[in-house]
């Protein structure tokens, strides 16, 4: 058999016939076969997988080595002994050197075959040995790093005893120390950082189940990058003179539990065994270390080492240290993604250097260039950077006062940034002194506390996730969704229905101040979201109501199919199940028992009307949807509309008809979930000249009446889009807007059975819980081939009233089919009458259906692919009146039958119900931090912040009778929430409890400090002034001051 296989993979055949024989060889594995036909099958394997020439005869190796392994263990485990894993690791395959990763992928393939072997003791004993062996040679990262992941897959192969283990750690440090990136492209470095990564998790694995090696591998870590050149020459097999130890390091220092910083730092400032330039060396590294991309905590490290020498009065060091890395430190910042940790590292360095100008004159030259490059960069981020950095400079300006050459660029560059007071300078001058440290080493951590004073719980971004972040905190503060999520009975069920209700949950429960959603992000991120980069909120929020959807639709399709599983045969459960499915498909207007969550809570219903403009024909459809996206309004003279989006008006009687030549959807095809409007602005236009209506080919259809009254109507239209600031009111108006499709958007009318004139008219037929509304900023530049953000400010109403149309005579027709064949004899007569279903004598007028605004997502930056996202969110009780403002004066969508616009200014009324508006009831949700703010925060965003434009609004029905009974006897209410059931009530109290562990270790370690002095140099807190889309330390990063750990968001 041996040299079948041989002769086949090393053949000219086909490869699919290849295939076909080596199934064929594998399924044989079942066979008995002699000890030799093992052993001659198992040493052909072996060749193939390690000597294969190509991935194909590899893939067979691994095949007919796993089938042939399975079946006939014992052979496999005299094949696979000791002699053979010890000559692999120590001289390789033939030609194949034993440091090549694929000799380790074989032993792992064997160690799987054999786990439940006595032998396979025997291997791991020897694995021990080998694994300290190879550390010590040094590997390059790809071994290295395979190394570490077998010996995480197999722990039994890590060495044992409080000997080896701790040897192991420190030769593991010393390999790191050697890493060295082997290219400089993108894909290569990537690969450096996941194989560092490996690595240094293997000893924070390590270090969390023996923890008496932490400390001895810190101190060595501290050996290595305190020593010489000389010295590190000689524990080292590098040649090269230059060698410095790799920055690869910091990727330990995330490891390091935050709360042994003041004992570590306390050991290392006052050990009389740690020389000057030991130390002055370590720190050195240490700030260099600032430049690799994913180390946490290293600006916590560096400033509590500066500061830990300024209690013990190593002033030498600190002056020898600042000096030489003071402008590496500033040229940090033009890197956004360790810009945060630079920033900390510099305004102490700066503050503290407060006995002679010489270090702040180093970097004097290169600020005008870094504040011209924020101010080019425009991003909220930048602008949150360049406002500390602004605050930074002038308290040295301050300080050193006298250079009025060197300073007068620098007050030009930062002439129209806020400048702080002169007691806020001398307070932080005073404070941050070396000779203002207490000999008792001050920590630079920040507080470790529990939820804000909002009693919210932030999100932590997760590398670009203020996408969903922003979402989510919306659907949360969706009191009836949430209530209603978090009392679903899902045990046992790995939906991610569950997983959102385990969200909920630990943000309604837990005493942390902010908490990583990774599983649900990991669950809910569409697939075709590349992961670290910045999405569009509103896309995520229909694939998340979708897929929600979806799966309890199916989940109730398959419990129902269940059911009947004793009374049906195989093929009539497959049949009935397909049967089910087509009714989910086609019958979306459910019984309201029938109804998926997502369709009560969030479900509409729209219908569709046009009518052929020659017959007077009508056809008519419903559809549902989930959220409305609204187009803006066309600019005010219709006239010199480009080929983005053209709009002609037809003016009938008093009301407006609106005409677009919608061409292709911006995103390819529209989600059933979404509806835009009219086509919306947000579309590629079919290129070419704008004609006037009355040139179109079949402009004859249509009576010279309706034509002359163009030009009327565009002065409506400028009513309408003429205003400085639009309105929720004015781009709903524009949504529901009769349309007039002509031209290359001509309507095929059956009963002309040509294309032919017609008028689109919508109309909501049934209002959702919650509606969604989404502002389509994001317009196609067909030129650039970029999607540009529209930064129109819209005023937002507190009050909102949806015109509802509810018909007196349901439809003759099938939800989502089309009603053709109606006709209306009069154009003269009023619109209501006429645009009425078939068999309808009246179509009633529409109810207006009170909304109040709940949550509203802000976008902040410049276009779809960048920026930052957080939300707004109002704390309500849940469904009922409470909490209503009755303004329906002028903030309510009125009927065109009467008028399309509003007599007052939304804005107006919207300030009237301000002032009955309850203290402390909006909160801002920015990732990890969570603070109160006001809706006239919400109201002004724009004004004050021209990036920051509100993009997706959560409107709550009033007088719902959707909302739960709080009195309910399953349990105790918390704040109107169910009770949680037990299992995920334990999640969060182990959680809770750890938690309480954690601020306690912290209690204890700070116990030990005298007063301490904050490193911070902006106050913490909300300062009404910053951004709220700064993604920076006062924004959305999850603190504030410089000692904030940020994170990158663009």
């Amino acid at each position: 058999m041996d040299k079948i296989l041989e002769g086949l993979v090393s053949s000219s055949h086909p490869l699919p016939l290849k295939r076909v024989i080596v199934r064929r060889v594998v399924e044989s594995a079942e066979t008995p076969l002699s000890q030799a036909q093992c052993r001659a099958m198992f040493a052909l394997s072996t060749r193939l997988v390690l000597q294969g020439p190509d991935p194909f005869q590899r893939q067979v190796g691994r095949q007919v080595l796993e089938a042939y392994g399975r079946y006939h263990r014992d052979e496999f485990e005299a094949f696979f002994n000791r002699g053979l894993v010890l000559g692999l690791l120590q001289r390789g395959y033939g030609e194949l050197s034993n440091r090549d990763p694929a000799i380790l992928d074989y032993i792992q393939a064997g160690l799987r075959l054999i786990m439940s072997c006595p032998s396979v003791l025997e291997l791991f004993e020897l694995l021990q040995v080998e694994a300290l062996r190879l550390v010590c040679e040094r590997p390059a990262p790809p071994l290295c790093a395979r190394l570490c992941q077998l010996l995480g897959d197999f722990p039994q192969c890590l060495p044992r005893g409080r000997k080896l283990s701790l040897a192991f750690c420190q030769q593991l440090v010393r390999s790191i120390a050697h890493f060295q990136s082997q290219g400089s492209r993108e894909a290569e470095l990537r690969l450096y950082v996941s194989q560092v990564t490996q690595v240094s998790g293997l000893l924070r694995s390590v270090w969390k189940a023996e923890p008496d090696t932490l400390l001895p591998s810190l101190q060595e870590l501290f050996a290595v990058i305190s020593a010489a050149v000389s010295y590190v020459m000689l524990c080292s097999t590098i040649t090269d003179t230059s060698f410095e130890p790799s920055v690869a390091l910091a990727s330990l220092v995330q490891h390091i539990p935050l709360q042994m910083i003041t004992v570590l730092i306390r050991s290392l400032t006052t050990d009389p065994n740690v020389k000057d330039a030991s130390m002055t060396q370590a720190l050195c590294r240490m700030i260099d270390w600032l430049s690799w991309p994913l180390a946490q905590h290293v600006e916590t490290w560096v400033i509590a080492l500066l500061k830990g020498l300024a209690a013990v009065q190593k002033f030498t060091i600190l002056i020898d240290v600042t000096l030489l890395k003071i402008e590496l430190v500033f040229n940090r910042l033009w890197f956004p993604l360790v810009r945060p940790g630079a920033l900390a590292v510099l305004s102490h360095m700066l503050l503290s250097f407060q006995h002679s100008p010489e270090a702040f004159h180093l970097i004097v030259p290169h600020v005008v260039s870094l504040v011209h490059s924020f101010k080019r960069d425009g991003l909220p981020s930048s602008t949150a950077f360049l406002m500390q950095l602004t605050e930074l400079i002038h308290c040295m300006m301050y300080h050193y006062s006298g250079f009025p050459e060197l300073y007068e660029p620098i007050l030009e560059a930062v002439k129209d940034m806020p400048k702080p007071t002169e007691e806020k300078i001398k307070m932080i001058l005073s404070q941050s002194a070396w000779t203002s440290q207490s000999s008792s080493l001050p920590s630079c951590l920040s507080r470790l506390s529990g939820k804000s004073e909002t009693g919210k719980t932030g999100l932590i971004n997760l590398g670009n996730t203020c996408y969903m972040n922003s979402v989510i905190q919306a659907l949360f503060m969706a009191t009836d969704f949430r209530r209603h999520v978090l009392s679903l009975n899902l045990n046992g069920c790995n939906s991610l229905m569950r997983k959102l209700q385990h969200l909920f949950a630990f943000l309604a429960h837990t005493q942390r101040e902010a908490y990583a959603p990774r599983i649900f992000f990991e669950a809910s991120r569409p697939p075709w979201f590349t992961p670290r980069s910045q999405q569009d909120c509103s896309e995520y929020l229909r694939f998340l109501l979708d897929r929600l959807h979806e799966e309890e639709r199916t989940l109730k399709a398959l419990s129902s199919t269940k059911t009947s599983e004793t009374i049906m045969n195989e093929e009539s459960q497959t049949q009935e199940a397909v049967r089910k499915a087509q009714v989910f498909a086609e019958a979306p207007c459910m019984g309201s028992e029938e109804r998926t969550l997502i369709e009560k809570m969030f479900g509409g219903k729209l219908k569709t009307t046009i009518c052929c403009l020659n017959c007077k024909s009508m056809s008519q459809k419903e559809e549902a949807f989930t959220d409305l996206s609204l187009a803006f309004c066309p600019p005010t003279s219709l006239e010199s509309v480009g080929p983005k989006c053209v709009e002609r008006s037809e003016v009938k009687d008093d009301y407006m008809v609106q005409t677009n030549a919608l061409a292709t959807s911006l995103a390819g095809e529209t989600p059933p979930s979404n509806l835009e409007a009219n086509g919306g602005c947000d579309t590629i236009m079919n290129e070419g000249t704008i004609k006037e209506f009355s040139t179109e080919p079949n402009s004859e259809n249509t009576t010279n009446s309706e034509l002359n009254k163009v030009e009327d109507n565009r002065d409506m239209s400028q009513r309408l889009v003429g205003k400085n600031t639009l309105s929720v009111t004015d781009l709903l108006n524009y949504f529901l807007a009769p349309e007039i499709l002509s031209g290359d958007n001509k309507y095929y009318c059956e009963k002309c059975a040509s294309l032919q004139n017609a008028e689109k008219t919508m109309q909501i037929i049934e209002e959702p819980e919650y509606l969604i509304l989404t502002l389509l900023r994001f317009s196609y530049d067909p030129k650039c081939h970029i999607r540009r953000k529209i930064l129109d400010n819209v005023s937002l109403p507190l009050v909102l009233e949806l015109p509802v149309k509810r018909a007196t005579s349901h439809l003759s027709v099938g939800s989502g089919g089309w009603s053709v064949g109606v006709e209306i004899s009069d154009i003269g007569e009023n619109l209501a009458k006429k645009l009425k279903p078939s068999g309808a004598d009246e179509v009633a007028c529409p109810q207006l259906v009170p909304y109040m605004l709940s949550s509203v997502v802000v976008h902040s930056g410049v276009s779809s692919e960048s920026g930052h996202y957080y939300s707004y969110a109002r704390n309500v009780t849940g469904s009922g009146p409470s909490g209503l403002c009755h303004q329906s004066t002028a903030l309510s969508l009125v009927s065109r039958q009467d008028k399309l616009l509003t007599e007052e200014s939304p804005c107006t009324v919207v300030e009237n119900e301000l002032d009955t508006e309850m203290p402390r009831e909006w909160f801002l949700f920015n990732d990890s931090r969570v603070t109160f703010t006001s809706f006239q925060s919400v109201q002004k965003i724009t004004s004050r912040f021209p990036k920051d434009t509100a993009y997706v609004l959560f409107y709550k029905r009033q007088n719902s009778t959707c909302g739960f009974n709080t009195n309910t006897a399953n349990g105790l209410w918390v704040n109107g929430d169910p009770p949680l059931q037990k299992d995920l009530m334990d999640a969060i109290t182990k959680d809770n409890k750890l938690y309480l562990q954690e601020q306690e270790l912290s209690a204890r370690t700070q116990a030990l400090q005298a007063a301490s002095t904050s490193c911070s140099f902006r106050p913490n807190g909300f300062d009404d002034n910053d951004p709220p889309g700064s993604c920076g330390p006062t924004g959305g990063g999850g603190g504030g001051g410089f000692s904030t750990v940020g994170r990158l968001v663009f």
